[in-house]
C-alpha cells in the first residue's frame, strides 16, 4: 500500500533531495520568489488546483491566450469563441491552454487616441508573458494598435509567440451600394459636411457602416497590420489566417489551428528574436507597399525592428522608400482602390498575393512553422483564379499593377523632411496632380484651433491652398492623433473641392484617403522644430517625385522664428507649445509617455523600452 510518504518522493517535484529545474517546461518555470522553490511550486499547484486541474494537465507544455476582449472593442466581440477553439487546438495537440487578460484597445474608445495607450498595451504584454509559466503564447488582437503592440511586448519578453487576428468585418449596404467602415464613414461624412448627404442619410449610414464584430473592411490598419504579420512569419501561412472574416466558421478553424501550431511552437521553442531577421522585415515592407497598407504601419514597423537586439536601426525609413521604388501596388482595395477585405480574402488572400509577389521576396526567411517562406509557398496548395472570375481585379498582376511603385512614400529631402523625414501615401491621393504642388500655408497651431476656424466663412483659404496643422505629434498632442485628415473647409467642400495638400505631424486612420503628408519629425512641439514655426503665407513647396518637402524661407528667418517661438514656450504661450517644457512635471503614465515617448522615425515607441536601452 502506497504511503502518503511515498506519494511524495514519488512525485519529483516534491523530491526534496534534489534541485529544481527551473529551466524546464510548465510550471516549473517563472517561480514566485518565496525563497524556498520547492514551496513555490507546492503552493502554484495548491492554488491552480482550486481551478480543478489534474497533475496529468499540469504535466502538459502550457499555452498562454491573451485575451483581450472588452465590452468597450466590437473590433474583438468574436474573441471568447476564438479562445474557445484555440483551446481545442492545445489540448487535441496534447497541451494545456490556460487564457490571461491584457489591456484591450479600440480605436474609438481610447482618449486621447489608442497610440497613446499602445506602448502601455506592448509593456502589459510583455511582463505577463515574462512573468507567467508559459512555454507559448497565442497573441490574439485587431484593432489597430493592438497586433503592433503584442508584437512589440512579445520581441521583448522572447517567449515563442503566434498571432491570431480576430478578422475583418463585412461589408454592409445603403441604398443598394455596398459599404463599409472606415472609409466609407469618412468619404460619407465629408459628404455630410459639403451639404450633399442630410441629417437622415448619415444617421442612416451610421446603422450600416459597420454591420458585424471585426475590424475594418478596407486596408486599413487593422487589416495593413494582419498583412504584415503574415509576411513576418508570425501566422501560418497554410490558413488565411490574415483576411478570413471575423464572423465567418473559418475564423474559428483558424483559431483551432493556431492552437495546434502553439503547441509544436512550445516544443521548438522557436523564439521571436530567432524567427525574424532582417530578410522577415523587407519582406513585410514589400507586401506594405503592394497591398497599399497605411501609413501607421511605418510607425509601427519602426517600433517593433527596433525591439530587436540583433536588428534595431538596421531598418530606417530609407528602407521603406527604397522598397517601394521596386514595389507595385497589387492589391485593389479601399482607399487605395475600390474593393474591400471580402473581396480580398476571396480572390486568394495573402498566399495569392505572395505568389505574385515572389521575385522581390526573401524566400530564405524562417516562418512560425520552422519552414523559410520560400518552402511554404512550395509545398502549400494554390490554384488562381479563373481568367474571367469577377475576383481577378482584386489581385492584379506583378506587370499590370494598380499603381506602378512607391503606394507609400517617404519625403527626406527640403527643410520639413530633411531631418526626421515625413511620409505619404501616394496611392489614396484623390487629386494627382497635388503630388507636386506649390501653395501658401494656412496654419492651424492646433486640434482647437482646426475646430474653431476650420468652416468659419472668413477663413483666408482657396483650393490651391496647403494645410498645416501643428502640435499633433507624439508629444504636442499626446499620443500622435489621427487628425492628420485635416477637412476641407466647408466654403470650399460646398464647392466641389475633395483634396487639398496637407501636412502635420500627426497621423491619419489607414482607412482614410487624400493628399495628405503626415509624421513630419521632428515634430511641432520640438523647440527646434521647422513646422513649428510656419505661418500664413509661407509658401510651401512638395515634389512626390522628388521626395521634397520644403517652406520657402530662409534659414536665417527660420532662426530668428525658432528663437522667438522657444522663448514663448517657456513662458507657457499658444496653443500646446510648451508640451515640450512642462512635460518634466506631468505625473503618472502620462508623465512617462511625455518623458520617454520618441519621435515617429523611431516608432513612437518609449527609449526605455527599445533594444537599445535608457539613455
Amino acid at each position: 500500500m502506497e504511503t502518503p510518504n511515498d506519494s511524495l518522493t514519488a512525485n519529483p517535484d516534491y523530491d526534496l533531495s534534489k534541485p529544481l529545474d527551473l529551466d524546464g517546461v510548465g510550471l516549473r518555470q517563472k517561480l514566485a520568489s518565496y525563497g524556498d522553490p520547492h514551496f513555490s511550486l507546492f503552493m502554484r499547484k495548491l492554488f491552480i488546483k482550486a481551478l480543478g486541474y489534474s497533475e496529468d494537465a499540469l504535466s502538459r507544455p502550457i499555452v498562454g491566450i491573451v485575451n483581450t476582449y472588452s465590452s468597450f472593442n466590437p473590433c474583438h466581440a468574436n474573441i471568447p469563441q476564438l479562445i474557445d477553439a484555440v483551446k481545442r487546438g492545445v489540448q487535441l495537440s496534447g497541451g494545456l491552454a490556460i487564457d490571461f487578460p491584457t489591456i484591450s484597445l479600440h480605436e474609438s474608445f481610447a482618449s486621447p487616441t489608442s497610440m497613446y495607450l499602445r506602448n502601455l498595451m506592448s509593456m502589459d504584454t510583455e511582463e505577463m508573458i515574462q512573468a507567467q509559466p508559459v512555454d507559448s503564447v497565442v497573441l490574439i488582437g485587431g484593432c489597430d494598435k493592438t497586433t503592433p503592440a503584442q508584437l512589440m511586448g512579445g520581441i521583448s519578453a522572447n517567449k515563442p509567440i503566434i498571432h491570431l487576428v480576430t478578422g475583418p468585418m463585412m461589408p454592409g449596404s445603403f441604398q443598394g451600394v455596398r459599404i463599409g467602415a472606415c472609409t466609407d464613414c469618412r468619404n460619407n461624412w465629408a459628404n455630410f459636411r459639403a451639404g450633399t448627404l442630410d441629417i437622415e442619410d448619415i444617421s442612416a449610414l451610421n446603422e450600416e457602416l459597420a454591420p458585424t464584430a471585426g475590424t475594418c473592411g478596407v486596408m486599413g490598419t487593422a487589416s495593413t497590420m494582419s498583412c504584415i504579420l503574415l509576411a513576418l512569419g508570425l501566422m501560418p501561412l497554410s490558413l488565411p489566417s490574415a483576411t478570413a472574416p471575423a464572423v465567418s466558421s473559418s475564423r474559428l478553424r483558424i483559431a483551432e489551428a493556431t492552437g495546434t501550431h502553439a503547441v509544436a511552437l512550445a516544443k521548438s521553442q522557436l523564439r521571436p528574436q530567432t524567427l525574424l531577421s532582417r530578410e522577415s522585415f523587407l519582406n513585410a515592407i514589400t507586401v506594405l507597399q503592394a497591398v497599399g497598407g497605411s501609413t501607421n504601419a511605418i510607425v509601427h514597423l519602426m517600433a517593433i525592428v527596433n525591439r530587436h537586439p540583433q536588428l534595431a536601426g538596421s531598418i530606417t525609413l530609407q528602407t521603406i522608400d527604397e522598397i517601394g521604388r521596386k514595389t507595385p501596388l497589387l492589391v485593389d482595395l479601399k482607399p487605395s482602390g475600390d474593393n474591400y477585405m471580402t473581396d480580398f480574402h476571396n480572390a486568394g488572400g495573402m498566399l495569392a498575393l505572395l505568389h505574385e509577389l515572389k521575385s522581390l521576396l526573401h524566400l530564405k526567411a524562417m516562418t512560425i512553422t520552422g519552414r523559410t517562406l520560400g518552402e511554404e509557398l512550395a509545398h502549400i496548395p494554390f490554384r488562381p483564379l479563373p481568367l474571367d472570375s469577377p475576383l481577378k481585379s482584386t489581385i492584379h498582376p506583378f506587370n499590370q499593377p494598380l499603381y506602378p511603385a512607391s503606394s507609400l512614400i517617404v519625403l527626406s529631402k527640403g527643410n520639413l523632411a530633411s531631418a526626421g523625414g515625413a511620409v505619404i501615401k501616394a496611392s489614396a491621393s484623390k487629386d494627382r496632380s497635388l503630388l507636386s504642388h506649390t501653395g501658401p500655408a494656412v496654419v492651424f497651431s492646433g486640434p482647437k484651433d482646426l475646430a474653431e476656424r476650420i468652416d468659419s466663412a472668413n477663413l483666408n483659404v482657396t483650393p490651391s491652398s496647403v494645410l498645416i496643422l501643428q502640435n499633433i505629434g507624439p508629444v504636442g498632442n499626446p499620443g500622435m492623433p489621427e487628425a492628420g485628415l485635416i477637412p476641407i473647409p466647408r466654403k470650399l467642400a460646398a464647392k466641389g473641392v475633395t483634396d487639398m495638400l496637407r501636412i502635420s505631424d500627426g497621423r491619419m486612420s489607414g482607412t482614410a484617403g487624400g493628399t495628405i503628408i503626415l509624421h513630419v519629425s521632428p515634430e511641432s512641439a520640438d523647440p527646434e522644430s521647422v513646422l513649428g514655426v510656419i505661418q500664413d503665407g509661407d509658401v510651401i513647396t512638395f515634389d512626390a517625385e522628388g521626395r521634397y518637402l520644403h517652406v520657402e524661407i530662409g534659414e536665417e528667418v527660420i532662426r530668428r522664428r525658432i528663437e522667438q517661438r522657444k522663448n514663448m514656450m517657456m513662458m507657457g504661450e499658444g496653443c500646446g507649445r510648451s508640451a515640450w517644457i512642462v512635460r518634466e512635471k506631468e505625473r503618472g503614465y502620462r508623465g512617462l509617455y511625455m518623458r520617454e515617448v520618441n519621435q515617429a522615425e523611431q516608432g513612437a515607441d518609449f527609449g526605455f523600452l527599445t533594444a537599445a536601452g535608457p539613455k
